[in-house]
């Protein structure tokens, strides 16, 4: 439901599929509705807990992982977005005192980014509740069942990194 007591509409790619579609473009469509529907709960989430958004937990999130400070071109790459949609959200983030910024020693034109002590602290309080929520999310599939369901996508993944190398010609 909305805030307002509406119920809320999601898009569901699935529902336009017909019997006579193929199971490749219903998965396709199944993992596409999957997809939106984790997304929008990550999103709810975070908004809910922090008054934060996705893009900014994901920035968090690399730098947390990376060992000591990243360029804002290594920051943007890892996130495959360009420096420009990185800059505001990484101004913002130093405004709140969550990460700082300072010129690379090699190349002062080089902006390098890292967590602030706070930034570690509220970014580990957001991780605890993304994996209560992925794990809320995921709690009606037994061991067994995600364990088979990795694997598949694993195999899927496989699939379609083959077939890019089929269609993509060699440089």
């Amino acid at each position: 439901m909305g805030d307002d007591g509406q119920q809320t509409e999601r898009h569901d790619y699935e529902s336009g599929v017909q019997l006579e579609d193929g199971m490749e473009l219903r998965v396709w469509l199944r993992l596409l509705t999957c997809t939106n529907l984790l997304d929008g709960a990550a999103r709810h989430g975070l908004k809910q807990a922090a008054d934060t958004t996705l893009p900014r937990f994901d920035i968090l999130a690399q730098l947390e992982r990376h060992d000591g400070p990243m360029s804002m071109g290594d920051l943007s790459k890892r996130l495959m977005v360009s420096n420009g949609n990185i800059t505001g959200l990484v101004d913002r983030l130093a405004r709140e005192g969550h990460v700082k910024r300072t010129p690379s020693p090699d190349d002062r034109r080089v902006q390098m980014v890292s967590l602030t002590r706070q930034g570690a602290k509220f970014f580990a309080g957001l991780a605890k509740h993304h994996r209560d929520w992925v794990e809320g999310m995921m709690s009606d599939l037994s061991a067994d069942e995600m364990k088979s369901l990795y694997t598949l996508l694993a195999r899927l993944k496989q699939s379609i990194l083959t077939a890019e190398s089929r269609t993509t010609p060699e440089a």
